[in-house]
C-alpha cells in the first residue's frame, strides 16, 4: 500500500465495497435458514387461522353489548301475545266494590289530580261534577272524558265503574246512592212483567 492518492483511493473503493456488501445482508445467512423461513411463512398464518376458526366456532360466545340471541331473549320474543282465559258463564261473575276500582283504576289520577281530573275527596271541585246527576257523572266515565280514557283505562264492568263513581262522589260529599247490581236489576225487571 502506497501512501499516494491512488492507492488511497483504491483502498476507500475496497473498503467502501466491504461495507455495502455488510449492509445488504439479511438475518438469513444459510440456505438452511432459507428453507427454516420459507416453511415458517406457510406453516404459522395456517396455524394461526386454525387455531381463529376453532375459538370462533367453539361454544356460544355472547355479542358484545347485546344478549339479543341469548336463551331467555329469544324464549321472550316466542312468548305468546295474548291468552285465552275460559270461564264459566253461569259461574257468579266477582263484582268489585268501587273503592276497589278507584285503587285499581281512578286513583292514579283521580289522587293526585293529574290532568285535572277533580281530586279524590274534594267537595269544590266535584260539587259541580255531583251537580249533574249520576248518569251524566257515569257517562263520562264509560266514554272517557278529557284526558281520561273509557272507563278510565280499566276493564271492569259497567256496574262496577258505576260502583266507583259513587264511591268517589260520595267521598267528596256526594249523597248518590249505590247501583243496583245487574243480577238484582234484571229479576226486577222480569218480576215487573
Amino acid at each position: 500500500m502506497s501512501n499516494t492518492p491512488e492507492g488511497q483511493q483504491g483502498h476507500d473503493k475496497s473498503h467502501e465495497a466491504h461495507q455495502a456488501h455488510e449492509v445488504h445482508e439479511g438475518p438469513i445467512k444459510t440456505p438452511k435458514q432459507l428453507a427454516l423461513a420459507v416453511v415458517a411463512s406457510f406453516v404459522v398464518p395456517i396455524v394461526v387461522i386454525i387455531l381463529m376458526a376453532n375459538y370462533v366456532s367453539s361454544g356460544t360466545k355472547p355479542a358484545a353489548g347485546s344478549d339479543g340471541m341469548g336463551e331467555e331473549a329469544t324464549a321472550r320474543r316466542l312468548q305468546a301475545i295474548g291468552s285465552v282465559e275460559i270461564r264459566d258463564a253461569s259461574a257468579p261473575a266477582v263484582l268489585r266494590t268501587g273503592e276497589q276500582v278507584y285503587q285499581a283504576a281512578c286513583g292514579a289520577c283521580h289522587g293526585s289530580g293529574a290532568a285535572g281530573a277533580p281530586k279524590f275527596g274534594d267537595a269544590a271541585a266535584w260539587a259541580p261534577r255531583i251537580g249533574t246527576g249520576y248518569e251524566a257523572l257515569l257517562n263520562s266515565a264509560l266514554k272517557g272524558k278529557g284526558a281520561m280514557g273509557a272507563q278510565g283505562g280499566g276493564e271492569y264492568s259497567d256496574f262496577e265503574i258505576g260502583r266507583a263513581v259513587v264511591y268517589m262522589a260520595n267521598q267528596a260529599g256526594g249523597k248518590l246512592a249505590e247501583p243496583a247490581a245487574p243480577a238484582a236489576a234484571a229479576s226486577a225487571a222480569s218480576a215487573a212483567n
